[in-house]
C-alpha cells in the first residue's frame, strides 16, 4: 500500500525549504550512482529515490527554472525541463539562503529523475501560498518547474504561440487576398468531406453526441458552398479594412499625423464542444485572423479532430505561398485552458466559444489578457399589442426553435397584457405546444391564471433547450425594464406595426444587437454581412455583437516630420500647431502592403 510523507528541511533563516512529497511504492531499489551530499536538495534526491517516491517537490524562492537568472532581461520560465536541456541554462550567483543556488537544485533533480523519481521545483517563500503550491502539484496542475525525461514529439505550445507571432508579424503586411483559401476549400471539398465522415463515424459509435450536435457536426457539399461565399465576403470586406487610414491630421506644416487600422497581434480562439463551435466554424475563425492580418492559436475539441485538421493543412498550405505558414496554429495538447492563459506576454487577445460558463472561467483565468466573449444569450421577444399575429407566430417560431441551443435564441417570450385571452394569443401557445416547447410561466403571468405552467426559477434563465419562460408587461418602456434588468445586452427584439413604438424600443434599449419584426436568430457574422464571427461580444468597450474582421482590428499612430522637435512649439519656440483635419482618401493605400510571391 501507498503512504504520503512529507518532510521537511529548513536552514537556519527558515527561508530556504525543501519539501519531499513520497509515495511510498514497496519494490526493488535501482542501483545508482551515490550522490554526493552537499546540501538539502541533495539530501531530499537521495532520500527520495532511496524511498521510491513518485514525486520529490523542490521549494525555493523563485518560481521554477529559468533559463537565465530571474530578473534579467528575456528570463523566461521553464514550465517542462528535459534531462538532455541542460545547456540551454545560464545559472546566476548562488542562493542567498542556500549553499549551491538553483545549479544544485537542478543536479539533484537530475539525479533523482535518473533514479526514477520525478521533480518539481516551484516557490515555497510565500506563506500564504506555499501550502496551495503543494496540493496543487500532488493534483497535476501546472506549478513550477517539472522535470521529464521524455522530450514529446512536435513544438510545445509556448513554441507555437512565438511562431504565430512571428508569422503573424509578416503576414500583417501581406496584400488582404484571401482567394487562395476560398480555391484551396473548392478544389479538396473531398478530402474535407472524407475527414469529416470519420468524425461523424466516431461519434456516432461513442453515442454521447446529441442529434442536434450531429447535425452540426455533418459537412456537406452545400455547407462548404456557403462557407466558400463566406470567404468571399470576408476576402471584400479585407480590401477596405486592413491599413484603412482613419483619421488624418495635419499638427504643423510638414508635420502630419495618421491613425491607422492595424491587426490586434495573437489571438486565442478556445472551442468548446458545443454545435455552433464546430468545423465551419473554425474554418470561418482562421480566414477571419488572415484576412486581418492576426496570427491565431486554435484550441478544439476532439469532435472534428479530423475535419479541423484538413481544414487547417489546407490553411497552412495557403499561408506557405507567402512564406507565413506558422501565423495559424492548431494547438493538439492536453493544456489547460488555465495554462494556456498563462501566456500573457504572448497572446494579445483570448475568444471563447462555447457556454456561458467557459467565458467565465477564461475571464477569471485570463490575468492580463483581454477576453472578447458575452456572459449568457438571454434573449427577448417582446410581442407588443399593435403586433401582425402572422408575423408573430414566425418570428417567435424562429427564435425558439430553429437552433434552441444558440446563444442567439429567444429565451424569454414577453406579452403585451391586452394581448392575454385573445386569439393571437392562443395561436401562439398553440404552436409552442406543437413545437414541444416547454413554458415556464413569469410570477405576473402565473397571477393571471388558475392553473399556470410551471413558475420560472428566475427570470435571467438561459435554457438552451425548447424551453422558454413567458412573462406579461404593460408596455414597451415595461418591456424595455425588463429586459435591462434580466437580459444579458445579447439581442432583443419587438414586434411589432406601430413605427412610433418599435423606434423608441430600438433608441431605449441598450443591448448589442436590437431587432424589429425579425428573429433574434439574424445575430450572426455572416447573416449580418461580415463573412462570418470569431464571436458574439456583449461587451462595451472595442467590438459589440457579431464580431467580425473590423472587430479584429485596432489603430496605431503615424507621425511623419522633418526634424521637428516639442521645443519648436514652446513658447519662445518658431513653430505653432496647426491641428488641421485633412480629408481620408477612403481607397485602400495599397502603398503600406509589401506583397510577398
Amino acid at each position: 500500500s501507498k503512504e504520503l510523507y512529507t518532510i521537511f528541511s529548513h536552514s537556519t533563516t527558515l527561508v530556504h525549504m525543501v519539501v519531499v512529497v513520497v509515495l511510498v511504492n514497496i519494490s526493488s531499489f535501482l542501483v545508482l550512482q551515490v550522490i554526493s551530499i552537499k546540501d538539502n536538495d541533495s539530501l531530499a534526491a537521495r532520500l527520495a529515490v532511496e524511498m521510491k517516491a513518485d514525486l520529490l517537490i523542490l521549494l525555493s524562492d523563485v518560481e521554477g527554472l529559468y533559463n537565465s537568472p530571474p530578473g534579467t532581461n528575456d528570463a523566461k520560465l521553464i514550465d517542462i525541463f528535459y534531462s538532455g536541456d541542460q545547456q540551454s541554462i545560464t545559472y546566476g550567483t548562488k542562493s542567498r539562503v542556500g549553499i549551491g543556488g538553483m545549479e544544485a537544485k537542478v543536479k539533484a533533480a537530475l539525479w533523482a529523475l535518473q533514479g526514477g523519481t520525478s521533480v518539481v521545483i516551484a516557490n515555497g517563500t510565500n506563506p500564504k501560498i506555499t501550502g496551495q503550491v503543494i496540493t496543487d502539484i500532488v493534483e497535476g496542475k501546472k506549478v513550477g518547474t517539472f522535470f521529464s525525461e521524455v522530450k514529446p514529439a512536435g513544438p510545445s505550445v509556448e513554441e507555437q504561440t512565438e511562431m504565430a507571432r512571428n508569422s503573424g508579424r509578416i503576414l500583417a503586411s501581406l496584400h488582404p487576398d484571401q482567394k487562395l483559401c476560398t480555391l484551396l476549400l473548392t478544389e479538396r471539398k473531398n478530402e474535407i468531406l472524407a475527414a469529416n465522415k470519420m468524425d461523424m463515424k466516431m461519434a456516432v459509435s461513442a453515442g454521447r453526441l446529441p442529434s442536434a450536435m450531429l447535425k452540426r457536426l455533418s459537412l456537406s457539399s452545400v455547407k462548404l458552398s456557403s462557407l466558400a461565399v463566406g470567404l468571399h465576403q470576408i476576402a471584400k470586406a479585407a480590401q477596405d479594412s486592413v491599413g484603412r487610414v482613419v483619421r488624418r491630421t495635419r499638427v504643423a506644416p510638414s508635420l502630419e499625423l495618421e491613425q491607422v487600422t492595424v491587426p490586434i497581434g495573437v489571438l486565442l480562439v478556445i472551442f468548446e464542444a458545443r454545435p455552433d463551435c464546430l468545423p465551419q466554424t473554425c474554418f470561418s475563425v482562421s480566414a477571419l485572423a488572415i484576412a486581418s492580418g492576426n496570427a491565431l492559436l486554435l484550441k478544439g475539441g476532439k469532435e472534428a479532430a479530423n475535419t479541423n485538421r484538413v481544414l487547417h493543412q489546407l490553411t497552412q498550405e495557403a499561408l506557405s505561398l507567402h512564406g507565413v505558414r506558422e501565423a495559424v496554429q492548431m494547438v493538439n495538447t492536453h493544456e489547460e485552458v488555465e495554462d494556456l492563459c498563462r501566456l500573457d506576454k504572448v497572446i494579445d487577445l483570448i475568444v471563447p466559444r462555447g457556454s456561458s460558463q467557459l467565458v467565465r472561467d477564461i475571464q477569471r483565468a485570463a490575468k492580463g489578457i483581454p477576453v472578447l466573449g458575452h456572459s449568457e444569450g438571454i434573449c427577448h421577444v417582446y410581442v407588443d399589442a399593435d403586433a401582425d399575429v402572422d408575423k408573430v407566430i414566425k418570428i417567435v417560431r424562429d427564435s425558439k426553435c430553429d437552433y434552441p441551443a444558440a446563444c442567439n435564441s429567444m429565451e424569454t417570450l414577453l406579452i403585451h397584457r391586452e394581448i392575454l385571452r385573445t386569439p393571437m394569443f392562443d395561436k401562439i401557445i398553440e404552436m409552442l405546444r406543437i413545437e414541444q416547447v416547454k413554458i415556464h410561466s413569469g410570477p405576473r403571468f402565473a397571477s393571471y391564471l388558475t392553473f399556470s405552467p410551471s413558475e420560472a426559477s428566475s427570470l435571467r434563465t438561459e435554457y438552451s433547450d425548447l424551453e422558454c419562460c413567458l412573462e406579461v408587461v404593460d408596455g414597451v418602456e415595461e418591456a424595455v425594464e425588463h429586459i435591462h434588468k434580466y437580459g444579458s445586452s445579447h439581442t432583443d427584439v419587438i414586434v411589432t406595426e406601430n413605427k412610433e413604438t418599435a423606434e423608441r424600443f430600438l433608441q431605449q434599449l441598450d443591448s448589442a444587437c436590437v431587432f424589429w419584426n425579425a428573429s433574434s436568430r439574424f445575430a450572426d457574422g455572416y447573416r449580418f454581412g461580415l463573412g462570418a464571427e470569431v464571436g458574439i461580444s456583449t461587451a462595451r468597450i472595442h467590438a459589440r455583437g457579431p464580431v467580425g474582421l473590423e472587430g479584429l482590428l485596432t489603430t496605431k499612430w503615424v507621425l511623419r516630420g522633418d526634424g521637428h522637435t516639442v521645443a519648436d512649439f514652446s513658447e519662445s519656440g518658431s513653430r505653432k500647431y496647426l491641428h488641421e483635419n485633412i480629408p481620408v482618401d477612403l481607397r485602400f493605400p495599397e502603398s503600406v502592403f509589401k506583397v510577398f510571391l
